[in-house]
């Protein structure tokens, strides 16, 4: 069984730190500390095995359920958990926090019945004061709401960046074991090691616009720091094909021949976009067969000019907040689209890219909960359960934990995820907040990649730059530098032991290492790669001549 769901008739696990600062945290004492919200009739109920938890009963509107007042604190970051369960079908439940200044949406899941499951949430109030804590289901059918094993637990923004730090160095390093031996295979010690990273294992980056083009100080500053990118409106069907029939591929091929002079990877972005807004005139004006026939054309035309030159594709772009094309196409269009693709370039990884699913927990149409039902959707339809989560990571004043319990529940899906338009718009702390949801993304296992959007442009960037108009850092870019010199293992040196062994803790990524006697007659040069797997990295170098 997972960590998030407990088979039919089984009792779920303890509470997470044991309750944290919930009182009562498994109604063992009945409804003590706990009262209804909403004029909701609770009670509490015993399992088989005696286990008792809470329910919700008589509910005429969602926000009947059980509540419990806490005292929330400014500066702190609080991690949520409960199990829930409904008494019939399935629903979304979600915590809430009535706080002084309103509501504050921290988690939700998609509770069944038959079985537990485990709601994951996070906040981090911007002010000091009581809260009520309560449960949320939309459906008015009478539905109980099932809750047991309740915590909330709250941290320091110290021990919230010592567990990333912890996290960083068990999913992002690998121990490595060098053995040098001579020509008969017997230990040298006193060998001199030194060890230097070429490339990082962890694909970040940052996007581009056509602005890089003949820009010889934008290219020199990018390509030092970034191994991935995405064009920024480049490869979108409103830039290659304004006029039916007229296709220009000039500043996205001129743009991709950069990024292959320099080993940087590109994510194709996008395929088609389901916003109305971003569609071209002609494109609305299409009967449905005509846009159906259009809209493969241009499926048709980029995929395969760019197969197997980018690394992945955003399908149908934000597609859970739009619906163009199925309203025009029908229920299935974005599926068929995802199918269509997967066909013509079938090792690229396909996206779901979605905005607010991070961002934004009272955006309720893409909560991790809802973006796992739309990618589970899209997947049964076309029999392909891989893709890949892409979570556009446009942050206001970032919530890391909530964003954390954000990917905890989306990694239940085993999908690659990725932050895919990284950037913060809270002009006084920029640089503090992008900095901690980078450590965020990065210091989860779940994250396989890291995209920020910050397309230099003259004028200014999207809603955060990094440099100025000489390539200067600002306070952001100087983030940006300290992280990718923190991630990076740098020049590591020393000396074999009398068993010709030398180890090393490394940051995932391509490196060279070089092996020389004490007398420097002999020597040995190698590459090698430190990546994800859960075993510990043996290499065996043999010097030959040392006699």
């Amino acid at each position: 069984m997972s960590d998030y769901v407990v088979g039919d008739h089984s009792d779920p696990p303890k509470p997470q730190y044991r309750g944290g600062i919930i009182r009562n945290p498994e109604f063992n004492n009945g409804t003590k500390r706990w009262k209804p919200f909403g004029r909701s009739r609770v009670a509490v109920r015993k399992s088989e095995s005696g286990n008792r938890f809470s329910v919700a009963t008589s509910r005429t509107s969602p926000q009947q359920s059980i509540s419990q007042k806490v005292f929330l604190q400014k500066g702190l970051l609080y991690a949520f958990s409960a199990w829930v369960q409904v008494d019939r079908g399935n629903a979304a439940v979600r915590v809430v926090f009535k706080t002084s200044s309103g509501f504050i949406h921290a988690g939700e899941t998609e509770a069944k019945s038959g079985c537990w499951t485990m709601l994951k949430g996070g906040l981090t109030p911007e002010s000091s004061g009581p809260a009520e804590i309560f449960f949320e289901s939309e459906n008015r059918g009478g539905e109980e709401i099932w809750v047991d094993s309740v915590s909330l637990q709250p941290f320091t923004e110290r021990q919230w960046r010592a567990h990333q730090a912890k996290a960083i160095d068990k999913v992002r390093k690998k121990s490595v074991v060098v053995r040098v031996v001579d020509g008969e295979g017997k230990a040298v010690p006193g060998a001199s090691v030194s060890i230097q990273q070429v490339r990082p294992g962890f694909p970040f980056g940052c996007a581009i616009a056509s602005t890089i083009l003949n820009n010889p100080a934008y290219q020199n500053w990018f390509s030092s720091r970034f191994t991935v990118t995405t064009f920024e409106n480049e490869m979108k069907w409103y830039a290659t094909e304004t006029s039916p029939g007229k296709e220009d591929y000039s500043a996205a091929d001129a743009m991709l021949a950069f990024t292959k002079q320099h080993g940087i990877a590109v994510r194709g972005h996008n395929v088609l976009w389901d916003d109305p807004q971003t569609q071209m005139g002609w494109v609305k004006s299409l009967s449905a067969q005509q846009l159906r026939d259009a809209a493969q054309r241009r499926l048709n035309s980029v995929v395969s000019r760019y197969k197997g030159q980018v690394i992945a594709w955003d399908v149908v772009n934000e597609n859970m907040h739009g619906s163009f094309f199925e309203d025009k196409l029908g229920a299935d269009a974005s599926s068929i689209f995802y199918q269509k693709v997967r066909e013509v370039d079938p090792n690229a990884l396909l996206f779901l890219n979605e905005y607010n699913t991070l961002e934004y927990p009272g955006d309720l149409t893409v909560t991790p909960a809802k973006y796992l039902e739309k990618l589970q959707r899209i997947e049964a339809y076309t029999n392909h359960p891989g893709l890949a989560i892409g979570l556009e990571s446009h942050f206001g004043k970032p919530d890391l934990a909530y964003m954390r319990a954000a990917l905890d529940t989306l990694a239940r899906a085993n999908r690659s995820i990725w932050l895919t338009e990284v950037d913060v718009h809270n002009g006084t702390e920029r640089a503090r907040d992008l900095e901690g949801v980078l450590r965020e993304g990065y210091s989860h296992p779940a994250v396989k990649g890291i995209v920020m959007w910050s397309a230099w442009h003259p004028n200014g960037c999207y809603r955060m730059c990094l440099t100025d108009n000489n390539f200067k850092n600002l306070p952001a870019g100087d983030v940006v530098d300290k992280l990718i010199a923190e991630w990076k293992s740098g020049d590591v040196v020393g000396k074999t032991a009398a068993d010709g062994s030398f180890r090393a803790r490394l940051f995932h990524g391509d490196y060279e290492i070089s092996i020389s006697q004490s007398s420097g007659k002999s020597s040995s040069v190698q590459s090698f790669k430190v990546a994800d797997s859960p075993h510990r990295i043996r290499l065996k170098i043999r010097i030959q001549g040392t006699h």
